[in-house]
């Protein structure tokens, strides 16, 4: 399967417009990971596409489960914590929560660790294994406050989707 990356510059100012740029990322991602199982090959191709494609972001990664941890996984924007507690920060609060968590000003998330201090927002979004156990999460930053949404919420979760499909 051949696939296409997108140059279209998104916008995010209505929940349509974001709507649209989830569809398109979702058949680009489709196409990117068709046929590829590797973990690290397709998370780190999701987190330059998510990286890339989506306006307003400083940061776009995945941490994975080891043991009581969440250690650094492929990303994109600069360099950041390595590894983070069950039930520290958004992230760690993911894992043990189990739901997507959407921060919109993280300076008012208890906890919230800082790895850049330019990040304002944050979405985080649990990542599943075949048995639906949580083996990571994809992580979201943004130097806006309020930058993400619900709508964000559901298109990253979709993505995900397509990604755990690739762990079966």
């Amino acid at each position: 399967m051949t696939f296409t990356l997108s140059d279209t510059a998104y916008g995010t100012d209505t929940p349509e417009a974001k709507r649209a740029m989830f569809d398109d990322l979702r058949s680009q991602l489709t196409g990117l990971v068709h046929g590829e199982s590797d973990l690290i090959a397709n998370t780190a191709n999701f987190s330059s596409l998510v990286f890339n494609s989506m306006p307003g972001l400083n940061w776009a990664g995945f941490y994975f489960l080891r043991g009581e941890e969440l250690v650094l996984g492929p990303f994109q924007g600069k360099p950041a914590c390595i590894r983070i507690k069950k039930g520290r920060g958004v992230c760690g609060t993911t894992v043990v929560g189990g739901k997507s968590i959407v921060v919109p000003d993280v300076h008012a998330f208890p906890g919230h660790i800082a790895c850049d201090v330019n990040s304002r927002s944050e979405l985080v979004v649990p990542v599943r294994g075949a048995d639906g156990a949580i083996i990571g999460v994809f992580d979201l930053d943004s130097p806006q406050p309020n930058r993400f949404d619900q709508t964000d919420a559901d298109g990253i979760e979709a993505l995900v989707k397509i990604l755990e499909a690739t762990l079966a």
